[in-house]
């Protein structure tokens, strides 16, 4: 089953802002990405589901474990592409009708 809701993109900014935050404090931010890491990878599951969210969660787990790849706005690329598939069904169901 597919999940046809789009999380908040302010939403998706703040939690790639703090996934981003560790830059701020050179060496404890990599501590800070052990703890988020896994935090990220749930948040994203539950704001965009089912595939989506599984192989997103991956993704964004990995991306901050990951020296130098916290710059990757994950969830912000997420929410583009999730705005387009439902943009591209509502145009597909206007057909339709």
């Amino acid at each position: 089953m597919k999940r046809n809701h789009l999380p908040n993109l302010s939403l998706c900014l703040l939690l790639d802002f703090i996934g981003m935050s560790s830059y701020i404090f050179p060496f404890v931010g990599e501590l800070f990405d052990f703890i988020w890491a896994p935090i990220s990878g749930i948040l994203f599951f539950f704001l965009f589901g089912k595939k989506m969210g599984v192989f997103g969660g991956i993704f964004s787990f990995l991306e901050e474990l990951s020296p130098g790849l916290d710059i990757i706005p994950t969830f912000t690329l997420a929410w583009i592409i999730r705005k387009r598939e439902l943009s591209k069904t509502m145009q597909g169901l206007k057909k339709i009708e």
